[in-house]
């Protein structure tokens, strides 16, 4: 079963900005779409971003967009988020999580998860 492993969360003021890094092993992702989940408790869990297999497609959640990009390298098994001007609102523990479909994130067809990685915004 692939394997992810997310890091690069943190401790940020407002406005400013972190990478979060989702690193696959036992597999490749090259089959894989990879989306980034954001979990807050008392919420539901939300869908933030996404990138099909090949990259060419990307989706982000409205509250994210024109802040947050994702990109992925299939060569170094690894897909990245990189935020920017960091909101308190997005304070959250973020997780990446792999749908074998290839094309889009369905949270219903997750295969495989990371353990997540915690990102505070506060001053």
């Amino acid at each position: 079963q692939l394997q992810l492993v997310d890091s690069g969360g943190g401790l940020v003021q407002p406005g400013g900005s972190l990478t979060l890094s989702c690193k696959a092993s036992k597999y490749t992702i090259d089959l894989f779409a990879i989306g980034w989940y954001r979990q807050v408790p008392g919420k539901e869990r939300e869908g933030v971003s996404c990138i099909s297999s090949r990259g060419d497609k990307t989706r982000f959640v409205d509250s994210v967009k024109d802040r947050f990009t994702i990109s992925r390298d299939n060569a170094q098994n690894t897909v990245w988020m990189q935020m920017h001007n960091l909101q308190p609102e997005d304070t959250g523990v973020y997780f990446c999580a792999a749908d074998p479909g290839g094309s889009e994130c369905r949270p219903y067809a997750i295969s495989s998860r990371g353990q997540g990685t915690q990102v505070t915004v506060s001053s």
